[in-house]
């Protein structure tokens, strides 16, 4: 599937890149070079007027860390526009919190796996998405 998103994601994609925090480094150790059960995933993807912190195009998944600062509730409803369009693209979204990432890696590999073992036995066509 062809990703399209806004040219202008671009330059910001990169310095999100560059200025990491520390749960999305842990996470992309884990995720990086295929090591998810052979899966590619990027890092800081821009897709339509978004970036996702994590994406696997084959997949169509977006993993999503959040800090604190996504328990604003301003911010706590633009996670939902964003969650709702990633959605109507066909792309699943898997949350997880700064906290979860630092504290409990073996539950969020794990909820990663079993996306990737629904994704495989549905003859690799991802889970279909319920309705919001």
């Amino acid at each position: 599937m062809i990703i399209k998103y806004n040219p202008k994601l671009k330059e910001l994609a990169r310095q999100l890149r560059n200025n990491a925090t520390k749960a999305e480094v842990t996470l992309w150790q884990k995720l990086k070079r295929d090591q998810m059960h052979g899966y590619d995933f990027h890092r800081q993807k821009p897709i339509d007027e978004y970036i996702v912190d994590f994406f696997c195009n084959k997949l169509q998944l977006a993993i999503e860390v959040n800090g604190y600062s996504h328990e604003i509730l301003e911010v706590w409803e633009k996670d939902v526009k964003k969650t709702q369009r990633l959605n109507e693209l066909g792309i699943h979204v898997l949350r997880f919190s700064d906290a979860q990432v630092l504290n409990d890696m073996d539950n969020v590999l794990r909820a990663i796996e079993d996306y990737i073992f629904q994704f495989e036995a549905n003859g690799n066509t991802p889970p279909s998405i319920p309705p919001s």
